[in-house]
């Protein structure tokens, strides 16, 4: 072996020698990573791929016949507003119009999903404290987060076979497509969300700018589609929810999309890692501004409010967006249902039998509440995050009972919770411009059940933080009966468990108040004895 040979393998054998100790310790992180997410990460994956595999017999219970499809197949040609929320039609076989109606939406909750696994165990660790435990054995500097990427990779894998072996009865080709779409758009904002955590110092702000940038490629993809139904439009190119759209599953698959998917993950993982090699544990490149904060945190209160107006703020412009856009889809209703009995009938089950126009109002109305089930839970879970990350521990320590630091968080998220289903209201009498004050009202009536599913929240956290998550499940059975429960013919007792199937059906139907009253009663007693279970339990150490 020649000097020049040896002195070269030296250097690869040096340099492989710091790679293995930058990933030391990477399976067990990995392992514990998926411990912690043994019920998280389930739970999604399942929701997800149970919205997928049910479509197929929903639209076969609506569109039962070749022509029925391909007549609602040529009335999207023409409807630029559903395009817009749903996407061209590329094929009117069930596996088509399955990849129609959820492929996109299944790309969204997927990303949501990934960012949240991602930002957890990287940026959250790092500001509990805990990543600087574990730094201090034997982990490399990039081990938490490829065990993050890698956590994340499992999760859209399973999906992904998920989706793929289920629909496979569907087309086998078209299944695995859609699956590896579905799984892809996961890993692309993995990715962008394991950027983001090395530029902030905040778990919140990563996954809010993370979420930012999700909904900005749902608009993207919204924008191209309302002006083409081919799917050509450079913006919806742009959007990573649009290579899937324009990975065609079902419809003469383009397999040559893929590799986007492929390239962003590899260069934006790659951009983490150096990010990820040229910072100290818990630091972060943006840099925070420093205090004294403007303005005064005279209670505990103002400083809740403080903590929470970003996300406030992002759920209200959400929220007026969605309920314009929901606005606009609503003329269009009677075209799209036309003379399908079956899909007027699901659309009555949702939105009361009141004319299909005040029916699909009333469905809309019913789809703003139950996301606003997700704020409020989030909302009321900062006291968790507040109380696991012992940032709390300081605020009582002073002068602040345990009462008046909760209550702060409750009245942002409960009061939030009612702001943003006046602004949806708002939202969408503006973009339907009619029944203006019907369809604001009806919003309203929709916060007796976010407020029971908040103070189902209240008390699971307050009889134990480890209960606190249930929470999510909660929420989540909510948003499930009512979105495929209507058309897969869910019997009423299953409905009656969401408090969202007790609400009367506005606008058109008459209104009950005592419904109403009820469910806002329940959800101030599941408050009180949430406070009252708080207060007599220790506090996490």
């Amino acid at each position: 072996m020649t000097t020049a040979t040896a002195a070269t393998t030296a250097v690869r054998g040096g340099v492989r020698a710091r790679s293995a100790r930058q990933l030391a310790g990477t399976g067990a992180l990995l392992r514990f990573s998926l411990r912690r997410d043994r019920l998280m990460m389930p739970l999604w994956v399942g929701v997800i791929g149970l919205l997928v595999l049910s479509m197929p017999n929903s639209l076969k219970s609506i569109y039962g016949t070749a022509a029925e499809r391909a007549d609602l197949a040529r009335q999207m040609l023409t409807n630029s507003s559903l395009r817009a929320t749903y996407g061209p039609v590329f094929d009117d076989s069930l596996g088509g119009l399955t990849a129609w109606r959820i492929g996109g939406y299944a790309g969204l909750f997927a990303g949501i999903m990934s960012l949240l696994v991602v930002v957890r165990h990287t940026r959250e660790e790092e500001e509990s404290g805990r990543q600087e435990l574990l730094s201090s054995a034997m982990v490399g500097r990039r081990a938490p987060l490829t065990a993050a990427l890698l956590a994340a990779l499992v999760a859209n894998g399973v999906l992904a076979l998920l989706i793929a072996g289920g629909l496979a009865g569907q087309g086998g080709a078209g299944a695995l497509a859609l699956g590896l779409g579905v799984g892809g758009v996961g890993m692309v904002f993995a990715t962008m969300a394991a950027i983001v955590a090395q530029l902030t110092e905040s778990a919140r702000l990563a996954k809010g700018l993370t979420g930012g940038l999700l909904g900005a490629a749902f608009v993207l993809r919204a924008a191209g589609d309302s002006s083409t139904n081919d799917g050509s439009s450079v913006l919806t190119w742009v959007s990573p929810l649009g290579w899937l759209e324009n990975e065609r599953p079902f419809a003469h698959e383009r397999w040559w999309v893929l590799p986007l998917f492929v390239a962003a993950v590899v260069i934006q993982g790659a951009v983490a890692y150096e990010l990820a090699g040229r910072r100290d544990v818990g630091m972060s490149f943006l840099p925070t501004r420093p205090g004294p904060a403007r303005g005064r945190l005279g209670s505990a209160g103002t400083l809740a409010w403080r903590l929470q107006r970003g996300a406030v703020l992002g759920w209200s412009l959400g929220f007026l967006a969605a309920g314009a856009a929901f606005g606009g889809i609503t003329k269009g209703a009677a075209d799209l249902v036309g003379s399908n009995d079956k899909t007027r009938q699901i659309i009555e089950r949702m939105g009361g039998q009141s004319g299909i126009t005040d029916a699909f109002l009333a469905a809309m109305v019913g789809m703003l509440g139950m996301v606003a089930a997700l704020y409020i839970v989030s909302s009321v879970l900062r006291l968790h995050g507040e109380e696991t990350s012992q940032r709390a521990e300081p605020v009582l320590a002073n002068a602040v009972g345990r009462l008046r630091w909760a209550c702060g968080h409750l009245v942002v998220a409960f009061g939030g919770a009612a702001l943003i289903m006046a602004l949806g209201g708002l939202g969408l009498g503006l973009g339907y411009g009619h029944e203006f004050w019907p369809v604001l009202g009806a919003c309203l009536v929709q916060v007796a059940a976010v407020w029971t599913l908040g103070g189902l929240a209240v008390l699971l956290y307050g009889v134990s933080p480890q209960l606190a998550p249930g929470a999510w499940g909660a929420a989540g059975v909510a948003l499930l009966l009512g979105w495929i429960g209507p058309a897969l013919n869910v019997p009423q007792a299953a409905m009656d468990l969401s408090p969202f199937g007790h609400l009367p059906k506005l606008p058109g139907g008459e209104m009950a108040w005592t419904p109403v009253l009820i469910l806002t009663a329940i959800a101030l007693a599941l408050t009180a004895t949430g406070l009252a279970a708080l207060r007599r339990r220790d506090m996490s150490t």
